[in-house]
């Protein structure tokens, strides 16, 4: 059944990754909600929820923050845009992956034409989007029946269909970026930093007044538009409207592109610009390259670009977080010495997921969450390689020199652990020189900690990665929940976050990393153990 057509096949590849971000999705929704319920009980509770989640804006608008759907929106913010990594990867590698491999030739050797080939492409990962926002929609109007929102099943979908067009957007711009690169790595870097970029613009009307105008020129200004969990605030048929005209603009000018340009070359722009060149001959073969020396420092020569941009992002990252720490302290001082301050602090603790009497602790505490999740992002990204190398055949030719099965796999991990360590160091080292120059007091320990702590749970995914490389490239799913839900310990153990707790708050417990390393080192060697004994790319 699943062989009839490339339709058929394509979304049948897609079925780990509609399962995987779906469930993930709906979960981190519904986090939320089981802590928001303990919050709101009281009139002064809701008014000190609103009043801080207000100092918050950055993250996403405060709308309607002291009710269950309005709080779960709120404190996901930002968040829920990582769902957009799996449509920018599958999209970059539709057509210039195949092209890469070879692969596109086999398939337009058949009696297809190459506009039914790629339509049939894009409507996979279309409904593989849709089945992705119908399964996080469901698990979210669930959580919302067992924790007594106001919202009903209706509004749970149209959450989901909300968040598959934002996706939707995301995979067509990158779709279209493919078309004028060499490699579907450009096109994903390409995308991945105009995500950012989006985020950002955003950002502007909730942070500087009278920029509402730049934001608008940000498809994540028409997804905020809709706030179906807010049964006040409502979903905007305008915003949904604009998402999916952006969507079909983009993948048919994409389609259009393909069907004008030679397989496995690339659109040209005016003036003889281009966005990606191929490989000097020189360049190809770099034999005299200091890389050539080991399988470690060869792979550490492959990520340095990646791993620089990604040290540069996360230092900026986190010096952003210290100078917002300074200026959201100065505007809650008022709120933390009025009557309410005891709700306002328990409230701030909630987001942040630990307690600590420092305002500044408290409030960095929270913003720091996303770190230790972005940092395993990264190391998905690069376990990703790997699995694309074993695909493409390029570990045939390392493997025909004299080196063993588990010398290349140590070596890449090797060199993947550094660029971790460094990112790690650099973010280490941002935040602190940003806590001394803006005048934020921090436990100078705590801060070493936290950032340093990252490192070993990057470290656990990536050997996760090279225990089942395929599963990790088709799902590449990080998401987690938290103790909101009140699972059992013995469940919430299975978590890294468990282990790596609140360590700017309350530091690092020595046995928790402990076993994190040993989870890795275990992982790494029943990898290395499995990559010594099966065929290549099975």
């Amino acid at each position: 059944m699943w062989f009839k057509n490339v339709f058929l096949k394509t979304l049948r590849d897609y079925r780990i990754p509609i399962l995987g971000w779906g469930i993930g999705m709906g979960f981190t929704i519904v986090s939320p909600m089981a802590s928001v319920a303990t919050l709101i009980s009281t009139p002064e509770a809701r008014a000190a929820l609103a009043s801080l989640a207000a100092q918050f804006a950055w993250n996403a608008d405060p709308v309607a923050a002291d009710t269950i759907g309005g709080y779960a929106t709120f404190k996901i913010g930002v968040f829920v845009f990582l769902v957009c990594v799996w449509p920018l990867l599958a999209a970059s590698r539709m057509l210039r992956g195949e092209e890469e491999r070879g692969s596109i030739d086999v398939l337009l050797s058949a009696p297809r034409t190459r506009l039914s080939i790629l339509v049939q492409k894009v409507a996979a990962m279309w409904v593989a989007l849709l089945l992705i926002g119908l399964i996080s929609g469901v698990i979210a109007y669930v959580g919302g029946i067992a924790f007594k929102a106001n919202f009903t099943f209706v509004d749970g979908v149209l959450w989901g269909l909300d968040l598959s067009l934002i996706c939707m957007f995301i995979g067509g711009v990158a779709l279209l970026i493919s078309q004028f690169t060499h490699e579907r790595g450009t096109a994903a870097g390409a995308t991945g930093a105009l995500l950012m970029v989006f985020i950002v613009m955003d950002m502007f009307h909730r942070v500087i007044p009278n920029t509402e105008w730049i934001s608008r020129l940000s498809p994540m200004y028409y997804y905020n538009l809709s706030k179906p969990l807010i049964p006040s605030y409502g979903t905007s048929a305008g915003g949904l409207l604009v998402l999916f005209a952006l969507s079909l603009v983009l993948s048919g000018a994409a389609v259009w592109l393909f069907l004008r340009r030679d397989v496995g070359d690339v659109t040209h722009l005016p003036w003889g610009l281009r966005l990606s060149r191929a490989s000097a001959p020189s360049r190809a073969l770099p034999v005299n390259d200091w890389s050539l020396r080991s399988v470690y420092t060869r792979s550490l020569g492959m990520i340095a670009v990646p791993t620089a941009w990604w040290t540069i992002g996360f230092a900026a990252f986190a010096a952003w977080m210290i100078v917002a720490v300074h200026q959201i302290v100065d505007k809650l001082n008022a709120l933390f010495t009025s009557p309410s301050s005891s709700l306002a602090v328990t409230i701030l603790q909630n987001i942040g997921g630990g307690k600590a009497s420092g305002l500044n602790a408290l409030i960095l505490g929270a913003m720091f969450e996303l770190m230790p999740v972005l940092l395993m992002a990264f190391a998905v990204t690069q376990v990703n390689k790997w699995a694309s190398d074993e695909e493409d055949g390029r570990l045939e030719i390392i493997l025909s020199t004299p080196h063993s099965r588990a010398v290349v796999l140590l070596g890449r991990f090797g060199a993947l652990a550094t660029a971790t360590v460094i990112v790690g160091g650099v973010t280490l080292l941002s935040a602190g020189i940003s806590a001394s120059v803006g005048g934020v007091a921090l436990d100078s320990t705590y801060l070493v900690e936290a950032t340093l702590g990252m490192i070993p749970l990057g470290l656990l995914i990536a050997a996760i990665g090279y225990l089942a490389p395929g599963w990790l490239r088709s799902a590449a799913d990080i998401s987690f929940v938290g103790s909101d839900l009140k699972w059992p310990e013995a469940t919430l153990r299975l978590s890294p976050f468990y282990y790596y707790g609140t360590p700017l708050l309350h530091g690092l417990n020595g046995g928790d990393i402990i076993v994190v390393v040993a989870a890795a080192a275990i992982a790494l060697a029943l990898g290395t153990l499995r990559f010594a004994r099966k065929d290549i790319a099975v």
